[in-house]
């Protein structure tokens, strides 16, 4: 039975919107029309434009913009979504055509044709923004419209990683006539003009998104709400007060683990609220920067892989709601190894010390670790800390933290300010490609080029041949173990997704997709008698 006063509460909330049936709304199953529900999470879009957002602003895109295709409940392969169908056309990849439903068009009364695909994705590429999604359509050539309908994709170089690139937000269609071709919109503009499931009905910058119903989407996603309220909050401790203060009804991103261990206590569970947590493929990993002389040494980086002890950073900081991570491809991801285990073994000081006093280095090497303080939770400062606890207990590194905003964070590792920083990866899709691709290349998702030519001028073309994804480990092995053996990344630990809401509410376990966006419509107020 669920806890009445939360159920109450809940009520006398929503009473103003809906008729109540007990402390459900219209059924007991989650059918659709179950009432209003309240997100909170840590993470903030950081710009209203999918051409120029790489980020988590994609958490909010999922849910106002359809996607050619898109990743369903339980679907780790890519499936229509404004498209009807779509399929490669030649045998070597190289050209994937699609066709969209009928009748689909946008919130300011535009059609979603061919055309909009073409305009939403050319835009992309010519806007070309830094720090944006550009990069996800580096094999695309051009884009023909061959009717109202239809469209084809001409691609550079063979890629069976496309259609999941088409499922990202990154390809999100936007309204021609309200997204310029060659210019990102205004930042002062707080509206979005999408096809999806959900319409932005107001925006408040670090505060709140208000989301109701599209009356006009057409689409796979089944609604399960009558709309979304997602609630920014700048720390996770305020997030679980407002969740147990009944002021939100689910939590999405950022918890401590500390925080998950009380949510999940029996007092919490009288309280009414459970904890849902799924499979993570996010990842926590250093970058090394090659315009910093410490940080550019080979033997500098080595040392420091040498001695960072991840069991310890999961058991003190994260305590068990993580996992060490040992290549930047993470465990239950096809073709997953464990190379900077195998090639540097448990935490071991003396050898770091060899390999710095062989490369001629006798004093304490001082470097600064960079973070973001907003994006990832409120984890990441302790993490850091006792990163800096190894490194410098050790004896051979003197450790100085800094600290930025999200914002302000990402701009300064584009512009390679920070010898080393602290990362987090979300998957673009659930495929070993995109833990390697995104992070090698003159231009990359860390800002840091890493020309690896075995890497991007062999083994990625080669696996991008291949549409049995199950059938390109080799090529995977063989590039995890170059990142180790450079060690211009440090993978650190891949976590699990924790979900907390009230007892009152399902679809938690279903509304995370394979890149870890919450599929809000999957939310739903349930029944209480």
């Amino acid at each position: 039975m669920f806890n009445r006063t939360r159920c109450l509460q809940t009520a006398a909330a929503l009473a103003s919107i809906s008729l109540l049936s007990g402390c459900g709304l219209l059924s007991s199953d989650g059918n659709k029309g179950s009432g209003q529900i309240s997100v909170g999470t840590t993470s903030k879009p950081t710009r209203l434009d999918p051409a120029t957002t790489w980020d988590g602003s994609w958490e909010l895109y999922r849910n106002v913009f359809q996607t050619l295709l898109s990743f369903p409940t339980g679907s780790t392969r890519p499936r229509p979504d404004a498209a009807q169908s779509c399929e490669f056309t030649d045998s070597a990849n190289e050209s994937y055509r699609c066709t969209l439903r009928k009748g689909l068009k946008f919130s300011n009364g535009e059609p979603l044709n061919a055309q909009a695909v073409k305009h939403s994705l050319d835009r992309v590429l010519n806007i070309a923004y830094t720090g944006g999604p550009k990069d996800l359509l580096g094999s695309l050539d051009r884009i023909e419209v061959t009717d109202e309908l239809t469209v084809v994709f001409h691609l550079k170089t063979p890629d069976a990683t496309f259609p999941f690139v088409l499922a990202t937000p990154a390809t999100s269609l936007v309204a021609p006539k309200a997204y310029g071709a060659n210019a990102p919109r205004d930042e002062k503009d707080t509206t979005l003009v999408g096809s999806g499931p959900y319409l932005l009905k107001e925006y408040k910058p670090k505060e709140r998104a208000e989301l109701v119903r599209n009356p006009d989407y057409k689409g796979f996603a089944e609604r399960r709400n009558d709309g979304v309220t997602i609630r920014y909050f700048e720390s996770s401790d305020l997030m679980v007060s407002a969740l147990k203060a009944n002021e939100i009804d689910v939590t999405y991103r950022g918890l401590t683990a500390a925080e998950i261990k009380n949510l999940q206590s029996s007092e919490s569970r009288k309280a009414g609220i459970q904890v849902v947590d799924a499979v993570g493929a996010e990842i926590r990993y250093l970058v090394f920067n090659p315009k910093d002389p410490a940080a550019a040494n080979p033997a500098v980086r080595k040392a420091i892989a040498h001695v960072i002890d991840r069991s310890a950073l999961v058991a003190k900081v994260y305590q068990g709601t993580a996992e060490a991570l040992y290549s930047m491809v993470p465990r239950g991801i096809s073709g997953h190894t464990t190379a900077f285990y195998d090639t540097y073994g448990d935490p071991n000081v003396p050898a770091a010390k060899e390999l710095l006093r062989d490369a001629g280095i006798t004093d304490k090497v001082k470097l600064t670790l960079w973070y973001t303080s907003d994006r990832y939770g409120s984890s990441t400062s302790a993490e850091f800390l006792e990163i800096k606890r190894q490194l410098e207990e050790s004896g051979l590194f003197e450790i100085k933290l800094q600290h930025r905003e999200w914002e302000d964070f990402q701009k300064g590792y584009h512009n390679g300010e920070y010898p080393v920083f602290g990362r987090g990866w979300f998957p673009d899709f659930p495929d070993p490609d995109n833990y390697i691709a995104p992070f090698v290349g003159k231009e990359n998702a860390v800002g840091t080029p890493y020309e690896s030519k075995t890497i991007t001028t062999d083994l990625l073309p080669k696996s991008r041949r291949e549409k049995d994804r199950s059938a390109v480990n080799k090529e995977f092995r063989q590039a995890q173990q170059i990142l180790a053996d450079d060690v211009r990344l440090l993978p650190l630990w891949q976590g699990k997704f924790y979900t907390a809401a009230g007892e009152d509410i399902g679809g938690a376990e279903r509304a995370l997709d394979p890149q870890s966006v919450m599929q809000m419509w999957e939310l739903y107020r349930k029944a209480s008698w």
